[in-house]
């Protein structure tokens, strides 16, 4: 493996971290250097929608906070398959996330699964351009 090797999947994992990051803290800003703005996202495995980065992103910022007090994702294993500028990268993730119970009190409910993205190498680095969340399993919903 090369330099250039290396540095091309360090660089998409740190996509994903700050996908990850982007989505736990509500820093909606931050998904813009995650994704191309022509990126297609689909979420229809969780129960969410499908369709471009301009409609999806104003959507996670008004749907998650209402359902989930607190969300934290943790990736597992990545691949990332690097040709010349683009790239597939799948990361195994794993979701714990708190929402109201309806009883005064809290749960916890949680998503497992891989997320598939196909990358673009830009100007400004790696980005995602199409993003399919695929849900294997799930855990209190």
């Amino acid at each position: 493996m090369d330099l250039r090797q290396i540095s091309d999947r360090l660089e998409t994992a740190d996509v994903l971290t700050r996908y990850t990051r982007a989505i736990d803290t509500g820093e909606w800003d931050l998904l813009d250097t995650v994704f191309t703005p022509d990126a297609t996202i689909d979420y229809t495995e969780s129960g969410g929608i499908a369709g471009e980065y301009a409609a999806v992103k104003p959507w996670l910022a008004e749907v998650l906070p209402a359902f989930f007090l607190r969300r934290l994702h943790m990736l597992g294993q990545v691949e990332s398959v690097v040709d010349g500028d683009t790239a597939r990268v799948a990361a195994y993730f794993h979701n714990p996330m708190a929402m109201a119970d309806g009883a005064g009190g809290e749960k916890v409910v949680e998503l497992g699964g891989i997320y598939h993205h196909e990358m673009v190498r830009t100007a400004e680095g790696w980005r995602s351009r199409r993003l399919h969340e695929q849900i294997t399993w799930r855990r209190g919903l």
